[in-house]
């Protein structure tokens, strides 16, 4: 019954020669054949060519159809710089996050003014100067950064290289939480905006948000390049139609035209619920401040642009900081010309939609069809930056490694993956409101923003590079104005939101570092000392094969570890002696050369009586001798068999897992019937 020996050769480069033969003699000519799942490229270097990941099971064509329905098909890593982005490309997909949220600052400032009452919103001009003034300062002092670290600026790498791990592991963290607050603010404004126009819609508005998430998640999953080319067009989209509402509204004003549709509010209608006082003020402030959200999207995104990167990306921030300057200055203008008040049916923005062009108008409809877009494709700044600072993290041993991990398709899948299904938690937690999310935004933000600069600080003084007499002032003044926000910001906030965030970074700071000293400990044990003698086999370690009876299956192990070592005992754990006997008299008849121990086990179990033997091997031979135990098992042609047939094995491979000093070999038995 067991298979004979004989000796096998191949050759690990899989060249296989053939010999043909012509019509004279002596005409032979020998062709060295390869398989077309790879092809050479050196001594013993071979290339996987696309026939070696075709599917090969009918399970495995159906779920790669799916995924390339989904997805598209694979990229080849050599392929890379062509998914690199133009600036007319990377201004849509880096840059969406920061210019939609023009679409909702103004109405977090006069949310919160007018709870001191109607007349509190005169305090909306300076304030919207103040963060115009600050978004300035902001963009030309990140023009530094991207200046000063062309292969890609973050809050964390700018932090890591200038302060240090911990003061990078808090930038880190917080952009990571405002990472998926991007996400789930921006879809959570833009559907809205959507109910807005179609209030019919309202009642759906959390499963809308999610099905948003989902697509978007898909898309990105899709790669930069494709979700650069979908999302360009709802970008520009938006700044032309909000720059034109915003020029007629101007027109309007200039010509002393009454607006097409009155949406001036009742200031009675809006008592005074609180004082007016400077904490309510900051507080009005710190709500404005979300539209500097995503202005550190292209400083950290500089590596997918196209040559020469730094330069490209620092032309795209500055398109970016005016845009988003002119359209958050106009909606605020425009707002408070009109006494445009916060109503719980209407975003601020519709109403001055309303205002410029009418109501049921095609211009008003298709401003707020922009409005939409742009804001739930505003988290596609998250999912381009997420996934790259994951990917960082991971390099540094703080995530998990899978983390950089490239996809087919060139994204980084997991981060991408990981920050939709946490944006979905965050939008059915909150139930897809933005004024319940807004107050766990714009902290983490700041604080990377705080962090970045600061850095930047101590990197001038250090290097004293050409220019630093001018960068770090720049700088300086990036770091004040921002750390002061970002205190103004977790003040004002706390006690609405801001403090789940706080106690968030923390915690996520705390297992970062844990992940990290995990992957220490685990190279440490792992590395190979310099001075370790060469490698050579071990004598012979027992090698324990449990077996149900004698099958082809176990024929087929047997022949394979006879010939590993002379310490080969096959086990047998039975709950029937008399079906021990017939299958020890076979056994000596058919594999007489290996001994068959048989456990009984009164109380039917299989795997502790087995684990018991190996603890009772394992003290003969001694701590130090590994024990190989093979198991031998058949497997099912047809994936709904497999139900049909009891799992001891993939149970008794889960248990030796965690055994240490065990090393487990698996010998499968394909059925063709």
């Amino acid at each position: 019954m067991l298979e004979g020996q004989k000796r096998v050769r191949f050759d690990p480069q899989l060249a296989g020669r053939k010999v043909e033969h012509g019509r004279l003699p002596g005409d032979t000519v020998v062709r060295i054949e390869r398989t077309g799942a790879f092809r050479r490229r050196g001594q013993n270097v071979l290339i996987a060519t696309d026939e070696a990941h075709d599917p090969r099971a009918g399970l495995d064509r159906v779920v790669t159809k799916v995924k390339r329905a989904l997805i598209g098909a694979p990229v080849a890593t050599h392929e890379a710089h062509h998914e690199r982005l133009s600036k007319v490309k990377a201004l849509a997909v880096l840059s969406s996050d920061a210019l939609s949220s023009s679409a909702y600052a103004t109405e977090q400032i006069v949310i919160v003014l007018v709870t001191a009452g109607a007349l509190a919103l005169s305090y909306t001009a300076p304030i919207a100067v103040a963060i115009t003034a600050l978004l300035l300062i902001v963009g030309v002092s990140y023009r530094q950064t991207i200046k000063a670290y062309p292969r890609g600026g973050g809050s964390y790498i700018v932090t890591k290289d200038n302060l240090g791990a911990f003061p990078a592991l808090c930038a880190g963290a917080a952009l990571m939480t405002d990472y998926v607050l991007t996400v789930a603010v921006s879809i959570s404004a833009g559907v809205e905006n959507f109910v807005s126009a179609v209030p019919a819609f309202d009642p759906f508005a959390i499963e809308i948000a999610v099905a948003v998430v989902a697509l978007m998640t898909v898309v990105n999953l899709r790669g930069v390049r494709e979700s650069g080319t979908i999302f360009a067009a709802p970008t520009y989209l938006f700044i032309g139609t909000a720059g034109l509402m915003i020029l007629v509204g101007l027109w309007r004003i200039v010509a002393g035209e009454p607006p097409a549709h009155d949406v001036t509010g009742d200031p009675s209608a809006y008592p005074a619920e609180a004082p007016l006082t400077f904490f309510l003020v900051l507080q009005a402030f710190a709500s404005g401040c979300a539209a500097l959200t995503g202005v550190e999207a292209i400083s950290d995104g500089v590596p997918a642009f196209k040559p020469p990167e730094w330069v490209n990306a620092r032309v795209t921030l500055t398109w970016m900081v005016g845009i988003l300057a002119l359209l958050f200055t106009g909606i605020s203008f425009l707002a408070i010309h009109y006494r445009v008040l916060p109503r719980p049916d209407e975003t601020i923005i519709s109403q001055l939609n309303r205002a410029v062009y009418g109501s049921d108008t095609p211009l008003y409809y298709l401003f707020q069809i922009a409005i939409m877009l742009i804001l739930a494709l505003a988290a596609n700044t998250a999912f381009s930056d997420f996934p790259r600072l994951c990917f960082f993290l991971a390099r540094d041993r703080f995530l998990p490694t899978q983390f950089s991990f490239q996809g087919d398709r060139l994204a980084f899948s997991t981060g991408i993956m990981v920050l939709g299904v946490l944006a979905g938690v965050l939008l059915v937690w909150f139930e897809a409101r933005t004024e319940a999310l807004i107050p766990l935004y714009a902290v983490g933000v700041f604080v990377s923003f705080t962090l970045s600069q600061a850095s930047m600080v101590v990197r001038w003084w250090r290097r004293r590079e050409p220019g630093w007499r001018t960068g770090m002032p720049i700088n300086a003044l990036g770091a004040l104005t921002t750390g002061i926000v970002a205190v103004v910001i977790a003040s004002t906030k706390f006690v609405h939101g801001a403090w789940i965030v706080i106690v968030l970074i923390p915690f996520i700071i705390a297992n970062m570092w844990g992940i990290n000293r995990h992957y220490r400990r685990v190279a440490t044990q792992m590395e190979l000392p310099t001075d370790a003698p060469p490698v050579v086999p071990l004598p012979d370690a027992p090698i324990i094969v449990p077996v149900p009876g004698l099958n082809r299956a176990v024929a087929r192990t047997m022949s394979i570890v006879g010939g590993m070592s002379r310490n080969v005992v096959a086990v047998h754990v039975t709950d029937s002696r008399e079906r021990a006997k017939e299958i020890r008299a076979q056994w000596e008849r058919e594999v007489p050369g290996v001994a068959l121990v048989t456990l009984e086990s009164p109380y039917r179990e299989i795997v502790d009586p087995l684990l018991a033997y190996l603890d009772a091997v394992q003290e003969q031979v001694g701590r130090e001798v590994p024990i190989v135990v093979v198991l031998s098992e058949f497997v099912p042609r047809h994936l709904y068999e497999f139900p049909l047939h009891n799992q001891t094995a993939l149970g008794l491979k889960a248990r030796l897992f965690f055994r240490p000093n065990t090393i487990v070999m698996d010998v499968p038995y394909h059925l063709d019937k």
